[in-house]
């Protein structure tokens, strides 16, 4: 199961993170998602254990839980979204990005 861990400080590493979680169960990876350009952390993790109920209980007992003086979220990850035209979000899917600026136009 896929654990979303959010509000995380900074400062963590997913070496700490996997030890914040080990208590309930076998943690398979533990991974804290960084900017892609930076590479600085962007503030939330995923953390997978195999056993559901492993992963209930930690979840449960790590809601709420204050860590460098940020309360974590911590729930079930949810699938992502696919993102409609391949654009990253940005503008309307069309060549431009931002909207407005290029629309329609072939470069």
């Amino acid at each position: 199961m896929k654990i979303y861990v959010g509000n995380l400080p900074f400062s963590v590493t997913e070496d700490q993170l996997r030890q914040e979680f080990e208590p309930y169960g076998k943690v398979d990876s533990a991974s804290i998602v960084k900017d892609r350009y930076t590479g600085q952390p962007r503030g939330f993790a995923f953390v997978e254990m195999s056993k559901r109920t492993e992963a209930q209980a930690a979840i449960e007992a790590l809601k709420g839980k204050v860590l460098d003086d940020r309360t974590l979220e911590v729930s079930e990850a949810r699938p992502r979204s696919n993102r409609a035209g391949g654009s990253r979000g940005y503008g309307d899917g069309r060549r431009g990005g931002f909207g407005g600026h290029g629309k329609g136009r072939r470069y």
